[in-house]
């Protein structure tokens, strides 16, 4: 089958996150079960606008805002009539292809998650209220009419609070480490907080929460883990027994992870909330604001989700931190998520299965003949 994905980033994008990640391995594995695989995205500085990655295509050109109508110029130029179906992945803004593609090929949208409560804390206060309140359910109610996955039942509920009939949950995966750290727990008490220090992870939350447990628990420790814009101001603030690590390898953040009695999240939302499946395979529990995303990823991995205030994230880290210091949990297989063996065949399944000829209700057409080498992007 020769498969078409949209996305606005690819894995080289400096600002990939962890929807490209399960793009990235869900390729390649689709290409070594023998279909052609394109992906398209915005262009990267140093990056050429065609290369082979892992056997798939990455073609590449626009910027965060006109990727959208690059992709639908390439696809006039030369898209149409290579490809037997488009997976639209959409990370707020969707492409919708459903609207474009007019060659007969099935079409099918991939969403990891909502922004919504997002907008205002990356965005200017008109923007955001703009954003939230007209841009982004005026999107989301367009891509209702495209069959929909998503990766999470939060994702659905939200995509279906905004009109979509047609959403199908696929799994989320993760490939723990080759070899895990062997590594004891710390003697001392010791949460940690791994994600980048940008508003809407509300770090600051995280730190507040563990100086209030810190009344009942004085040696509690807590370490940072992650720059971002936010990182020089929290680390000003100078808060007792809080370490600032930035970014460090992904070794050394295993290592410490590892080696922590609790993981804490704070997100606004997220699609699924890898970072929880991250800790779990590690064999450290999280606890979680109650939110989209974090709970589904949360309670798979056997954490514990609380109300979106630090102060019962600090309840429930004084109740249960005594217990996680002296019986810590075993890493869990694929943390609560699945093997990306398992994603990519799933995934694959659910595009055959659920993608449609934009305009039509048919779910299966008939393959045409092997496209010739695609051309790069304009």
């Amino acid at each position: 089958m020769r498969i078409l994905v949209l996305n606005w980033r690819d894995l080289t994008h400096p600002a990939a996150g962890g929807a490209e990640v399960y793009t990235e391995q869900v390729l390649r594995r689709w290409v070594a079960a023998g279909h052609e695989v394109t992906l398209f995205a915005a262009a990267v500085a140093g990056r050429p606008a065609a290369e082979i990655v892992d056997g798939y295509r990455v073609v590449r050109a626009g910027n965060r805002f006109t990727v959208y109508r690059e992709a639908r110029r390439w696809w006039n130029r030369y898209g149409r009539g290579r490809f037997d179906v488009v997976v639209d992945e959409t990370n707020t803004v969707p492409f919708f292809a459903h609207e474009w593609v007019d060659d007969g090929a099935r079409t099918i949208a991939l969403v990891h998650q909502t922004c919504e409560e997002i907008w205002h804390h990356n965005a200017p206060p008109v923007v955001a209220h703009l954003g939230r309140h007209l841009l982004e359910p005026g999107w989301l109610r367009r891509l209702s009419g495209s069959p929909i996955l998503a990766v999470s039942d939060s994702t659905r509920d939200a995509l279906i609070r905004f009109g979509a009939r047609d959403v199908t949950v696929v799994p989320e995966g993760y490939e723990p480490p080759a070899t895990l750290p062997q590594v004891d727990k710390e003697d001392t008490p010791t949460a940690v907080f791994c994600g980048r220090m940008v508003s809407y992870k509300r770090p600051w939350e995280v730190i507040r929460a563990v100086g209030l447990a810190r009344r009942e628990i004085p040696d509690l420790r807590l370490w940072m883990i992650g720059g971002g814009p936010l990182l020089d101001k929290l680390r000003a603030a100078a808060p007792e027994g809080v370490e600032f690590l930035g970014r460090v390898s992904e070794q050394d953040k295993h290592d410490r992870m590892a080696r922590a009695h609790v993981h804490l999240a704070t997100s606004v939302r997220e699609g699924w909330g890898l970072v929880v499946t991250e800790a779990a395979a590690l064999g450290t529990s999280t606890i979680a604001y109650d939110v989209p995303g974090l709970r589904d990823s949360t309670r798979a991995a056997g954490g514990v989700v609380t109300p979106p205030q630090p102060e019962a994230l600090a309840r429930r880290l004084v109740e249960l931190l005594p217990g996680l210091t002296t019986a810590a949990a075993a890493p869990l297989p694929y943390g609560g998520a699945h093997s990306w063996d398992h994603v990519a065949t799933t995934l694959l399944e659910a595009v055959c299965e659920h993608a449609r000829v934009p305009g039509t209700a048919l779910a299966r057409t008939p393959l045409p003949p092997a496209a010739t080498e695609l051309p790069p992007a304009a």
